[in-house]
């Protein structure tokens, strides 16, 4: 404890680290008003034609939070409970369980879980030992522990059909090699750099296997069944696989340029003490071994979750499975950890409990399906020629994840409107379809907008802000990396 104080204070004098730009000032000093100006005008406007009252008062309060989320004036968390505060007062919602009843959504148990299981790796000195072993065996350098990490992301996402299971096995090993690494949260780019390019990895590689996520899934049925598809799993792989693999190498080497993490630690000198560290853990403990079964169970059964209906009668989520653990975790005898010793973030389970709020209260009212379908009349598309047409659907696919909270919701509003779309103009729905398809998995740019963006956020290693300059790259990059594949590499194919 006293040599982690001492690093604070050390840390304190590092201008990297705390250091205030003025642009971001000015963005905590004017915040507020501006917030305020902008939901008092989406709210009192006169309503729009095509729009309910209550799609109105849901993008007013969501404009609101999201300038307060960015600019940071108070705390995330009580931007939070203010929106779920005003949303059903300002009749956003019909009920206030809408809004408050966000706190017992399955990724608040998810959240919790994932604090649970990082504090018995953390207590065990499991995760410790494996991330000691892995950078001292294959990463000899940051730069090579991080390609490690993308790399594992990658793989992981073949076994485990699920984002949010792949990121609750990733934050825990991340944040073990962040504080071997002796990075502060909040201060350290290293940390910046490892959490939210463990928020890209995940996002990108399960664009890349149809299989990992049921978004893909629903995607492919609305493509083969619409648009006269046959899209299978090998079609998916080699047609998302190359651009996932592009777009990340890109983005990779763009991450250690936005956050330069070179002045932080000498690094050459850490290695020896990382090897001096992994041999003073010894055997492997008793509670180590607990962790081990704990961690293969979970594995096991996020990785079997599609099969367990047929061979056992029965189907745990991946919620549930999380919850097992966690209480696997926490039993006497059986487990390794007392409650007081689990280090759950309650201000970020409120966080992600009103963005939650915010964004249902968007979908549900229908404001959300009202903005996507004012910017493709507003785009002119039926009058483009198909070139721009394909151009424009990708982006708009691409960002629309900045108004839907949900994959789900995105897919199956958009994918058949755009198969739509092109059975209009007279293009091939397929290429166009798909294409759009592998985009819906890029919800990266805020912490609301998927479960993976809130564990990863919940570490604290990066803000908001952060998360929006590299999230702003990343899709820009994979929209037009798409767009490229689509008239090149599709055509290889035969897609």
């Amino acid at each position: 404890m006293a040599e982690k104080l001492e690093q604070k204070k050390q840390d304190k004098n590092e201008p990297s680290g705390k250091t205030t730009s003025k642009f971001e000032a000015r963005m905590k000093k004017f915040g507020i008003p501006l917030a305020i100006v902008v939901t008092l005008i989406l709210i009192l406007m006169p309503t729009p034609e095509g729009m309910s009252l209550e799609a109105q008062r849901a993008i007013g309060i969501f404009s609101g939070a999201l300038i307060l989320w960015i600019t940071t004036p108070i705390p995330i968390y009580l931007t939070s409970l203010a929106a779920i505060l005003l949303l059903p007062l300002v009749g956003a919602v019909k009920s206030q369980s809408v809004a408050f009843g966000t706190l017992g959504f399955d990724v608040i148990w998810l959240m919790i879980s994932a604090f649970v299981l990082t504090s018995a790796m953390v207590k065990s000195n499991l995760g410790r030992r494996m991330s000691l072993w892995m950078v001292t065996k294959f990463g000899k350098t940051p730069v090579m522990t991080l390609l490690l990490l993308v790399l594992i992301n990658f793989i992981l996402a073949f076994f485990v059909p699920s984002t949010t299971a792949r990121a609750t096995l990733m934050v825990p090993i991340c944040l073990i090699l962040l504080e071997v690494y002796k990075a502060i949260p909040g201060q350290s780019n290293l940390g910046k750099t490892m959490m939210l390019q463990g928020v890209q990895a995940d996002a990108l590689a399960t664009s890349g296997v149809m299989t990992a996520t049921a978004g893909n899934i629903i995607a492919v049925g609305f493509i083969n069944e619409q648009a006269g598809g046959d899209i299978g799993y090998m079609d998916w792989l080699l047609a998302s696989m190359p651009t996932a693999v592009i777009t990340m190498l890109i983005t990779f080497f763009i991450g250690l340029k936005m956050f330069n993490f070179k002045n932080e630690i000498n690094f050459q000198s850490a290695t020896d003490t990382l090897k001096e560290e992994l041999k003073k853990l010894g055997k492997f403990s008793l509670d180590e071994k607990k962790a081990v079964m704990i961690f293969i169970l979970t594995v096991v059964l996020w990785a079997t979750g599609d099969y367990q209906m047929g061979w056992f009668g029965f189907e745990l989520s991946t919620e549930q499975t999380a919850v097992l653990a966690a209480l696997l975790c926490l039993l006497p005898k059986i487990g390794l950890l007392k409650w007081k010793e689990a280090e759950i973030k309650w201000e970020l389970l409120i966080f992600a409990a009103g963005a939650y709020a915010v964004g249902n209260a968007l979908d549900k009212s229908g404001g959300a399906e009202w903005i996507i379908n004012k910017v493709v009349v507003a785009l002119g598309m039926e009058s483009m020629n198909h070139t721009l047409v394909t151009i424009v659907v990708i982006f708009l696919s691409m960002y629309s994840h900045l108004i839907f909270t949900s994959k789900t919701v995105r897919v199956t509003i958009l994918i058949p409107a755009f198969i739509a779309l092109a059975k209009s103009l007279g293009m091939d729905p397929v290429p166009l379809a798909l294409a759009s398809a592998m985009t819906m998995t890029y919800t990266i740019t805020l912490p609301p907008h998927s479960k993976v963006n809130t564990i990863y956020f919940g570490t604290g290693y990066f803000t908001v802000l952060d998360q929006v300059k590299y999230a702003i790259v990343t899709c820009f990059i994979g929209a037009a990396v798409i767009s490229l594949a689509v008239f090149t590499w599709f055509k290889v194919i035969g897609i």
